[in-house]
């Protein structure tokens, strides 16, 4: 691997990174609320959660290029804010992959607090246990290998990214180029030593996550049984 490879590498770990950490902390109250709501709005809310699963990452790629763009509505307004405008850059990076990884960080988190049932927070309810404390003390303790199903799924799916980052962020050198669009770049130019070495990474990678998510939380098995 020479120094690009290099460079692409610890790109897309520092996007995986601060990705999960940002789904973790925006998925976990939307999953809890699903979780919890009997809101007619509940199922119209997951559908727009669960859009990634099923629209072609150009699709989601597009419609964010023209929203980030300078005549979108997001575009607008980080301009009128001081901070510029997203497209091909490494702010614009994680905010397109926070939107298409959402999916596979808020339905696990959701699936896990919703296997936690009524009891446990009936329970702290008649202990006098405000909601708040609740939620720490009794639903995250319960639901945490969701989390760590949540936070290993939106890692892995970060680094396997192309289709969205490549529209989003282009391919720029240290800047927006992941290991996805390395190995795209490596096949173009006919470099297929070099592909070969990113791409049996990126299995060996891969298989890796899958062996520990499945040896670490076996419900993840039996629940796609």
């Amino acid at each position: 691997m020479d120094d690009a490879d290099l460079a692409a590498i610890r790109l897309t770990l520092k996007l995986a990174t601060v990705v999960t950490l940002l789904l973790l902390a925006i998925g976990t109250p939307v999953a809890w609320w699903l979780a919890r709501t009997r809101s007619r709005l509940k199922h119209a809310v997951a559908a727009v959660v669960a859009l990634p699963l099923v629209l072609p990452p150009t699709v989601i790629g597009f419609y964010l290029l023209l929203a980030l763009g300078p005549n979108g509505w997001i575009g607008r307004l980080t301009s009128a804010l001081g901070l510029g405008l997203l497209p091909f850059t490494f702010a614009g990076l994680v905010l397109a992959s926070v939107l298409y990884s959402m999916p596979f960080v808020v339905q696990p988190l959701q699936n896990a607090f919703e296997a936690i049932g009524e009891r446990p927070l009936e329970v702290a309810a008649t202990l006098r246990a405000s909601p708040w404390d609740t939620f720490w003390t009794v639903a995250v303790p319960l639901a945490r290998p969701g989390f760590l199903s949540a936070a290993v799924l939106g890692f892995a799916h970060t680094v396997g990214e192309f289709g969205v980052v490549l529209m989003i962020g282009g391919n720029i050198p240290d800047k927006t180029r992941v290991v996805s669009v390395q190995i795209y770049d490596h096949v173009e130019a006919l470099e297929y030593a070099q592909a070969h070495w990113l791409s049996g990474a990126m299995l060996v990678f891969s298989f890796l996550v899958l062996l520990v998510l499945y040896t670490v939380n076996p419900q993840v098995v039996k629940g796609r049984r």
